[in-house]
């Protein structure tokens, strides 16, 4: 457990506040790229630690994220008008550029020079994976842009969707990277026993920590068959990466089937102290092997995102108890909530905003979870004597990749994972 002032500490996000400023010092995601499609499209909200933003796409392509407020009067630039590489305030016609530069103010006289005293807070972006990344941080402390693997993958290879979560960005990354609890929240089949998660329900966790975060694993003795072995990343602050093979019907013959190797993982990027953005990306690791719509549909139904489930915007949640279903819940499924992440998000919710973690009694299988704290409020203790946080150079973690495997008994798991090495 920590104490009340160490889960302020590590949880509150705001300007000014120590994780809020750590967190300013990476790269995060703001939006999609998909969601600026193209040169002077409507402007688009962001929500980003604690900020109201405005984000924009100008003429030339070039994108803008910016203080949502306009300085003359504080009307919002998402009503502005998105023309000639700037975006005009429909209140008084200030405009301003992607830097946010006023360089109109047609209600002053011809020959005022007032617009060239006035300037929108901006930060820097870079695309990159079908994500639009902002630096919130000192210019001067600004790092080379981010390099998971999937954001330098082809586009027909990787994907991205979003869900917003409706609780602190920690309880998020918590619940993602607790491996025990799939043997139980994910139950959505009772009569299934087959399942290495239900042959095992309690695995053995080991932990590194790393130059980016920290290494983790959940070891499941199989019996005969060896040791189930599911490697996780954890990169700071909030990125998670995990492997599945997963296996994909071929042609309209159901017995016809192939294995693709998949990386999975997720951001959760803390909109502000009470909401989450998460980022769910895909990436297809065989250059043969690319993803088809098809497969993403079905990986994002299976998972309660997408048609028919959740997405940015949310059906199920806590107004209406997430859905559950008691019925299905007695005889079906263990939670009786449909769709994978629904449940994560079901739990994580109920938990309260923020959960005063003081109050948690924890054990071994929340390894994970004790060493995200503790590298947390290390990088926060060393942040305030001045030193860079882990994980801001993308070098350190450009080469990372998670695994997913049975191995013999006596095969130690560090092998895998340094076998386990991205190639895009």
């Amino acid at each position: 457990m920590l104490t009340r002032e160490d889960n302020e500490r590590i949880t509150r996000v705001g300007s000014g506040t120590p994780m809020g400023e750590v967190m300013r010092r990476y790269w995060m995601p703001a939006l999609l790229a998909s969601q600026l499609p193209a040169p002077d499209c409507p402007p688009v909200r962001v929500r980003l630690l604690g900020e109201d933003l405005v984000t924009f796409r100008d003429t030339q392509g070039r994108v803008g994220l910016l203080d949502e407020y306009c300085p003359h009067r504080c009307a919002s630039l998402f009503l502005g008008r998105n023309e000639e590489n700037g975006l005009r305030c429909v209140y008084h016609g200030w405009k301003f550029d992607v830097e946010g530069r006023c360089v109109d103010m047609p209600n002053e006289p011809a020959d005022s020079r007032f617009k060239e005293k006035v300037a929108l807070r901006s930060y820097p972006t870079v695309e990159m994976g079908g994500v639009i990344w902002a630096y919130m941080g000192p210019r001067e402390k600004m790092p080379d842009a981010v390099g998971m693997e999937w954001t330098r993958a082809p586009q027909s290879h990787r994907f991205v969707s979003q869900t917003h979560e409706y609780c602190n960005y920690l309880q998020c990354v918590e619940g993602g990277i607790d491996t025990s609890h799939g043997s139980f929240l994910h139950n959505n089949e009772l009569s299934d026993k087959t399942a290495f998660s239900r042959i095992d329900r309690a695995p053995r966790l080991e932990v590194e920590r790393t130059s980016y975060g920290f290494r983790y694993v959940g070891l499941r003795d199989v019996g005969e068959i060896g040791t189930y072995l599911r490697l996780y990343q954890f990169v700071l602050p909030f990125h998670q990466f995990r492997s599945n093979q997963v296996v994909r019907r071929k042609g309209k013959d159901s017995g016809n089937r192939e294995a693709i190797p998949i990386e999975k993982g997720h951001m959760w990027v803390p909109m502000d102290d009470h909401n989450t953005m998460i980022y769910n990306w895909l990436l297809a690791v065989d250059d043969d092997k690319p993803l088809t719509p098809e497969f993403i549909a079905n990986e994002e139904t299976s998972h309660g995102r997408g048609p028919g489930g959740e997405t940015v915007v949310r059906h199920r949640t806590r107004q209406n108890d997430w859905l559950i279903d008691r019925e299905v819940q007695r005889s079906k499924t263990y939670t009786g909530i449909e769709g994978v992440n629904t449940q994560d998000l079901a739990v994580q919710e109920s938990m309260g905003a923020i959960v005063d973690r003081s109050r948690e009694h924890l054990g071994t299988s929340d390894q994970a979870i004790i060493a995200c704290r503790r590298i947390l409020l290390d990088i926060l203790r060393d942040f305030e004597r001045g030193v860079d946080p882990l994980g801001v150079d993308p070098k350190t973690y450009r080469n990372v990749r998670a695994a997913d495997t049975l191995v013999p008994k006596d095969v130690r798991w560090q092998e895998i994972a340094d076998r386990s090495v991205a190639r895009w």
